[in-house]
């Protein structure tokens, strides 16, 4: 029998017999072997987690099912979240699942259509706020101290303790940790919490390694990488247009700690990941989770990650999020008016 994240990893988790068990059995989403973009690089395991299985197509299921838990527990009625996109479907999901209303902030004109539907879907109430989700994020973090909502962003510290299980259900599913775990970087949340779960599985004797942690970042939202925040960022991958995340500290210890990296990548190379992903491996993510395996060709490439490594790249979204920036990189679809023979001609079978 399935089990949501709280009760499947209720013992590594702040949780007491007072939470209320809330779940939509997120988690225990697939580790894909690669069939042919890892052999294609050489290298010895490729396996892509696979986050857009999660209940409400993403990662973000995984720290937002602890969040609400905890706020409910406190007495809470009200969640808030800013968003890009994926974190507002994920709250507003949670928030209806448990009768409890949601308030969703985001940047105006900078969310991706499929991601505000599902939170107008699922009834949140969604405020489309001018300026960029950093403003957003201040806002929401401002309303949160002053009324009585909950803030469920991952500066939310539930928010990452939820997160870090991923981190368990690689090592659960592999035996041992990965030599190279590589991830998307936007508010830096998720680095954060999966080195969180290595380290307290480490520690713990649940694995032997400790992988090095690889982040990516998109060239025109690359505030790590830069050391300074980015005003106006800009990037396709709309999941990670973020410009001073709240996470930035968790993101650079987890890369310093484990040896690791936090690089850019343009967004003609994530697109191009995109495609190669879809057409190879039959696996559709949306841009920010294909930004990782762009930057892990260029590291393969510039012989900064062994051939005979294990390696597990995350895939935060669905491609089903953002639709409509892979549509632009495609074939579209043939009209044609005939027969059997006509289309056969046209497809020169």
């Amino acid at each position: 029998m399935r089990l949501g994240v709280i009760d499947r990893y209720r013992d590594w988790l702040p949780v007491t017999g007072a939470t209320p068990a809330v779940s939509l059995l997120e988690g225990s989403t697939p580790l894909v072997p690669s069939r042919t973009i890892g052999p294609s690089l050489g290298l010895g395991r490729l396996f892509f987690k696979q986050e857009g299985l999660n209940p409400t197509g993403s990662f973000k299921d995984r720290g937002m099912v602890l969040a609400v838990a905890k706020a409910m527990e406190e007495g809470a009625r009200v969640l808030v979240c800013a968003s890009t996109g994926n974190t507002s479907a994920s709250a507003a999901a949670y928030a209806a699942s448990q009768r409890l209303r949601a308030i969703v902030v985001v940047p105006a004109g900078e969310i991706a259509m499929n991601k505000l539907s599902q939170a107008l879907m699922y009834g949140a109430k969604v405020v489309a706020l001018r300026g960029n989700f950093d403003d957003a994020l201040q806002t929401v973090i401002d309303l949160a101290e002053h009324y009585p909502v909950a803030l469920v962003n991952s500066v939310n510290p539930y928010r990452l303790q939820g997160q870090k299980t991923g981190a368990f259900e690689v090592v659960d599913a592999l035996g041992d940790a990965p030599d190279y775990l590589v991830l998307p970087v936007g508010n830096a949340g998720n680095i954060t919490a999966y080195w969180m779960g290595f380290k307290e599985y480490h520690a713990a004797g649940r694995c032997a390694l400790r992988p090095r942690m690889v982040g990516a970042q998109a060239e025109g939202a690359a505030p790590i990488v830069t050391g300074r925040p980015v005003r106006r960022p800009r990037t396709v991958a709309s999941a990670i247009k973020i410009g001073n995340p709240a996470s930035w500290e968790g993101a650079t210890t987890a890369r310093d700690e484990s040896g690791g990296v936090i690089d850019a990548v343009t967004d003609t190379e994530i697109l191009q990941a995109q495609i190669w992903l879809a057409s190879t491996e039959g696996l559709f993510a949306e841009p920010a989770s294909c930004a990782p395996l762009a930057l892990l060709v260029r590291l393969v490439r510039e012989g900064r990650i062994g051939k005979d490594s294990t390696t597990v790249v995350v895939l935060t979204g669905s491609g089903l999020k953002d639709p409509e920036a892979a549509l632009g990189n495609v074939e579209p679809p043939i009209e044609l008016d005939g027969d059997a023979r006509a289309l056969a001609k046209v497809l020169k079978l």
